[in-house]
Formats: structure tokens, sequence, C-alpha cells
């Protein structure tokens, strides 16, 4: 199975996603960059992949860097460069017979050019979709993982102890 890496615009995610738009019109960048990783840490931990998040430095002037924070790499470019190059130049470098680059931006410039280097792209409400959908099956796993303690002694399987469950939960309001 090929390595999967999964290249993302954050400026572009922050700028789509609902939750994160309201955070940047809040004045709060910071907060919306955190939450950001969070979620592409989930996401990344449980599909498996690398994810590489790059920030423009137009907003943070000054402070090339890269970084881990949440399992996540997390690079702000060079004063004078945009996310945009630096993903094209690095997904050309990683692109390999054992290795599939996907890019998450919405830019579709950036997206003909990914695909001449031979990565796949992946919008950013493709990604929010996907990140939701992840979220959906780590909530269903997590459930079915506190069901099966109950299942041991108990003659129901785990769709009526999820009836049960939330009979329980509609009949104490």
């Amino acid at each position: 199975m090929k390595r999967q890496i999964l290249l993302v615009d954050g400026y572009n995610m922050i700028g789509a996603w609902p939750e994160l738009v309201m955070l940047k019109n809040q004045e709060k960048l910071e907060d919306a960059r955190d939450a950001l990783l969070f979620k592409l840490s989930n996401y990344a931990k449980y599909e498996d992949i690398e994810v590489i998040c790059v920030f423009d430095a137009q907003f943070v002037p000054g402070i090339q860097k890269e970084y881990q924070k949440y399992q996540v790499t997390v690079v702000f470019t060079k004063t004078d460069e945009t996310a945009d190059s630096y993903i094209e130049r690095r997904a050309g470098e990683l692109v390999s017979r054992i290795t599939q680059v996907t890019v998450a931006t919405s830019d579709l410039a950036e997206q003909w050019l990914i695909f001449s280097k031979g990565a796949l792209r992946k919008s950013a409400n493709e990604l929010f979709r996907d990140i939701e959908q992840t979220k959906v099956k780590i909530e269903q796993e997590t459930l079915e993982y506190r069901y099966a303690n109950y299942r041991r002694n108990s003659p129901f399987d785990g769709k009526q102890l999820k009836e049960l469950d939330k009979l329980l939960h509609d009949l104490s309001k």
C-alpha cells in the first residue's frame, strides 16, 4: 500500500470551513489555525495518513518555520513565498511510486498544477466533508466499544442497546 500524504493549504481551509470562518471573522486567526490542526490531526490518525499543513507567511510575517503540532507537520512559508508555491514544490518532491500525495485546496489554478505533478486534489469542501464523516465513524466506533462491554452480560444486541440508551435519555429530560 502506498504511503499517503495530504498537503493542506491552511488559510484556504480557514476561509472555507464554517466554524473556522467564524473564528477568522472574530479576528481569532490563531484559534482558527489551532482548530484546523486539531481536526486534521484526528483525521490523519484515523485514516493513517501524514498531513502537512502550509500557511502563508503573509499573515505572520518573518517566521519561516516548520514544526509538529498534534502530530501534524505545520509549515509557515518564507516571507515572499506563497503557500501555493511551497505546496507545488513539495508535491513534486514527494510524489513517487510508493507515495501518493493529495493536495487540499480550492484554488483552481493550483489544482491544475498539482495534477501535472502527479498528485491528487481535494477541494476545501471535500476535505471538510471527509473530516466530518471520519468524526462520525470515530463516534460510532467509540459507542460500539462502549456497548461491547455492556453486551458481555446482556441479552441485547448493539442496536437494541442504542435504542434503550436513547429511550433512557429521552425519559430523563
